[in-house]
């Protein structure tokens, strides 16, 4: 079957609906323009996820916060119907040797934070060096500091042994808690991400929504007239301006965004003339994380709000995260909901993983943490693209007339560039 219409009624399609195709969708449908959101899943956000268990938990698919002046969501989403519920700005740091440093605005008050109580993080020296640093990100925009050529050319970790960090300050505190934000501990990541994520840091809140980060997409999806979005409903091919279903119903188009990965891309405009498309390995390699989720009963100590991350070389639960603490609603009453995170390749199933994770929550938390009930494991093998040091922080987003990609493995690996590619791509358009 054929869908047909005129050609100035014939839409924008967007494939997919994550992030960065419901942005491009919002922006094209504020102009006035038609356009088709087609989804091959049962329901938007790409990445952005979240279930409810029978029970009543809600679990992001990966642990994930939302940054409040990543300046791309301050543009396009409404905080206040989202009723943001806040992470309070610091880390519990189980050092290696099993002891455990709380640090408080290491960031934004950086010498009030490192406090005597807490040298063995770092030294003098490392704690002025991040007063240095905070000041010189305060002099600079977001936008500034994501395209510094200087910092892009370097990895996160060479940033940091240059600017004279020592390697007790670089393992104790960078790797656990940048790392996490990377998905990765070895810190290859460019620098100028690192100079832009520091600053999102210092100057905002790690929040989630109070009903679970899905609800950032559903936000979005919801200003869409109804029949734009449609779900269930994989794209087989791009065929010039004919878009083909996995159904064989085919759709005429004034234009194509292609807003899923980069692989996918490849797949559906294989004669895409962009060659950064196929020239560009980075663009198509991927972290990895692998979230656990456990409850545990309400009255397990003393809630703080703040994340824990873990020093250790060797330990699987690089950071442990109690949702339910800063948003109620995660977790059913009389529950706590445990957010696990392991990073990179950990070459157990599903039980040993549980069963190793659970070895060392119970050295962390005391033996209750034995009993935690298992929830749910997600394996999540494309859980933010790399950014090595050398990619640029802005690739085409038009592959040609009227054929476009928009998605963070084009940029850089972050909500904030993923809503900034389907803007751009939207202005594009409307040019």
């Amino acid at each position: 079957m054929m869908t047909t219409a005129s050609s100035a009624q014939l839409p924008t399609i967007v494939i997919g609906a994550g992030m960065a195709g419901l942005a491009c969708a919002n922006y094209l449908h504020r102009a006035g323009r038609p356009v088709l959101l087609l989804e091959a899943a049962d329901a938007v956000g790409g990445r952005v996820r979240t279930d409810i268990t029978p029970e009543g938990f809600r679990l992001d698919r990966g642990f994930q916060v939302l940054l409040t002046r990543y300046p791309e969501v301050e543009r396009l989403i409404d905080y206040g119907a989202l009723d943001l519920k806040a992470f309070r700005s610091g880390a519990v740091i189980r050092l290696p040797d099993g002891k455990e440093t709380t640090l408080q605005n290491p960031l934004q008050r950086p010498m009030a934070a490192f406090s005597a109580l807490t040298s063995r993080i770092g030294t003098l020296p490392d704690k002025l060096r991040i007063l240095s640093l905070v000041k010189h990100v305060h002099g600079y925009t977001s936008g500034q500091l994501i395209s510094r050529s200087s910092t892009n050319r370097q990895t996160t970790l060479d940033f940091l042994r240059h600017y004279g960090w020592s390697e007790q300050i670089i393992d104790n505190f960078f790797r656990p808690f940048f790392g996490g934000v990377f998905l990765d501990r070895s810190l290859s990541t460019a620098a100028n991400f690192f100079e832009f994520v520091f600053q999102q840091f210092v100057q905002g809140e790690a929040v989630v929504p109070a009903l679970g980060m899905q609800q950032i997409p559903e936000q979005l999806a919801a200003r869409l007239p109804t029949g734009t979005v449609r779900l269930n409903c994989p794209v087989a091919a791009v065929e010039g301006l004919t878009v083909r279903l996995a159904s064989g119903e085919t759709i005429e188009a004034a234009g194509v965004v292609v807003a899923v990965d980069g692989e996918a891309v490849a797949r559906l405009l294989p004669n895409a003339t962009d060659e950064a498309l196929v020239s560009t390995p980075a663009a198509l390699r991927w972290r990895r994380t692998t979230c656990t989720y456990f409850a545990a009963p309400a009255s397990t100590s003393r809630p703080d709000k703040l994340l824990r991350l873990n020093a250790s070389p060797t330990g699987l639960a690089h950071n442990v995260a109690f949702p339910s603490d800063v948003a109620p609603a995660y977790a059913p009453a009389g529950q706590r909901l445990v957010s696990v995170s392991t990073h990179g390749e950990h070459g157990l199933s599903e039980a040993g993983l549980t069963a190793q994770l659970r070895r060392e929550l119970t050295a962390w938390f005391g033996p209750e943490a034995a009993g935690w009930p298992h929830l749910r494991t997600y394996e999540l093998p494309f859980a933010l693209p790399e950014y090595p040091a050398g990619q640029p922080a802005h690739q085409s987003l038009r592959l040609g007339a009227h054929f476009y990609r928009c998605g963070d493995y084009a940029a850089y690996p972050s909500l904030n560039a993923a809503l900034a590619s389907g803007r751009e791509v939207a202005e594009m358009i409307l040019i």
